[in-house]
């Protein structure tokens, strides 16, 4: 327990706290001028969900009050203006956000979402903030070391099970699927003239998995912690080059990661926000009681959720049972093809239903391929055609679907009724078979 009362400068977490804000903010902002909000949230008309969030829907036309409020906390959280208010409003209206429709997951906005989590209970404003600056917060330039080795903590866990991910067959022995999205980059500029080379999907695949699976402990040690750093940089901004679809996440992880390096040039903070220097036991009436009961729980948390794919049988690629929330970063290309019949139980008499009258295209890509929004789009349909005046309706889908290059195959059964079949956290014996298999974690 002698960890517990160690003490560390406030300015990494406080510079951390800066970042955050500042990225979320323009994260946000890209998002609003890009026209996304109205795209992908405001103009569908069917949205898919997370389990037990189907009550979380876009607000319509007011989506865009949600966005300006989580972007005004971004920026309160930023500079550490009501810093409380701030943090907990963001951490709700992101969340908010990201569990409006599902198809649209990606495993950065989880991130952003756990450690905004985090962020809640941890001491960030009291150092080089305009709380501090002010007086609204006792100023303060060390608190618990535990505070500042949370968010440390948190991407050395992203990094590792992304690691172990690429550990499959797939990945290391086939390089795929870098080797389909690799060649659509020879645009570029010098890089683009190894695209072709068949050496290259390799490197990057092995590089990939030993990268994720050790940058982190480079990073905690301070001996080679400024080598690990370059080569975070260089690695994302290969990343952020090749598939610039994965949006901001290389330049979240570039800044993010700097929490690791010791209290030096952060201290700037300081002097931007000047207030008067005190060690823990002169300011502390933060009580951390109910964040060392809580932040446990949360770790835990991240531990061993992202391992709850090991409980469903399957190739977890084909079923998606767990894949989710668990690090499993731009692992395998996957696509697919359906279409819906629903059919009127008691005359038998049928239509067919393209999704794309209901759909977006982002929405109708990821469903095809995807068991539980398949299932999720029957229902609606099933539900839209009892309210026309359907009696009995039965929907039925037919799927073709490729994982990593792979001959395409049905993912669900035509002969089962998905109105009959309901999602949960069980395994979801209505999807078919794979013929294939994917060796290693």
């Amino acid at each position: 327990m002698g960890y517990f009362k160690r003490y560390t400068h406030l300015a990494p977490l406080a510079f951390l706290r800066f970042a955050f804000g500042a990225l979320m903010f323009f994260a946000l902002l890209r998002s609003l001028l890009n026209n996304w909000v109205f795209e992908l949230y405001i103009e569908p008309q069917y949205h898919f969900h997370y389990y037990g969030f189907d009550w979380v829907q876009p607000l319509g036309e007011w989506t865009y009050l949600l966005w300006a409020v989580a972007m005004i906390s971004a920026i309160g959280v930023c500079v550490g203006y009501l810093y409380r208010l701030s943090i907990i409003t963001f951490t709700i209206t992101f969340t908010y956000i990201e569990l409006m429709d599902v198809a649209y997951y990606l495993n950065h906005y989880y991130f952003v979402t756990i450690l905004a989590f985090a962020l809640c209970w941890l001491p960030a404003a009291h150092y080089g903030s305009m709380d501090a600056w002010l007086g609204r917060a006792k100023s303060a330039d060390e608190a618990p070391r535990w505070t500042v080795d949370l968010p440390r903590v948190l991407v050395s866990i992203l990094y590792f099970f992304a690691g172990l991910a690429k550990m499959n067959s797939d990945w290391l022995i086939e390089a795929q699927p870098l080797k389909m999205w690799l060649p659509s980059r020879y645009d570029l500029p010098i890089l683009g003239e190894l695209v072709d080379e068949p050496w290259l999907p390799y490197a990057f695949a092995w590089f990939g998995m030993l990268y994720d699976t050790t940058i982190w402990i480079f990073l905690w040690w301070k001996r080679t912690r400024i080598f690990a750093y370059i080569t975070v940089i260089i690695f994302h901004t290969l990343t952020a080059i090749f598939f610039p679809a994965i949006g901001v996440f290389p330049y979240v992880m570039i800044v993010i990661t700097l929490v690791f390096f010791d209290a030096k040039w952060q201290l700037a903070l300081g002097k931007v926000f000047p207030s008067a220097p005190r060690k823990w036991h002169e300011w502390r009436t933060w009580n951390p009681a109910l964040a060392k009961f809580i932040l446990p729980v949360f770790l835990a948390w991240q531990i061993f959720y992202p391992m709850r794919s090991q409980l469903y049988p399957g190739e977890l690629f084909w079923t998606e049972q767990g894949f989710r929330f668990s690090w499993r970063v731009m692992l395998m290309e996957k696509s697919g093809a359906a279409e819906f019949k629903v059919v009127e139980g008691s005359t038998g008499r049928y239509v067919w239903v393209d999704p794309s009258e209901y759909l977006n295209e982002t929405q109708e890509k990821q469903m095809a391929f995807q068991p539980d929004l398949l299932l999720q789009f029957a229902h609606y349909l099933g539900s839209l055609y009892e309210e026309a005046g359907m009696q009995n309706p039965e929907v039925y889908v037919r799927s073709a679907v490729s994982l990593n290059a792979r001959p395409s195959q049905p993912i669900v059964d035509e002969s089962i009724d998905l109105m009959q079949v309901k999602d949960g956290w069980g395994h979801k014996k209505w999807i078919t078979a794979w013929n294939d298999e994917i060796h290693g974690w």
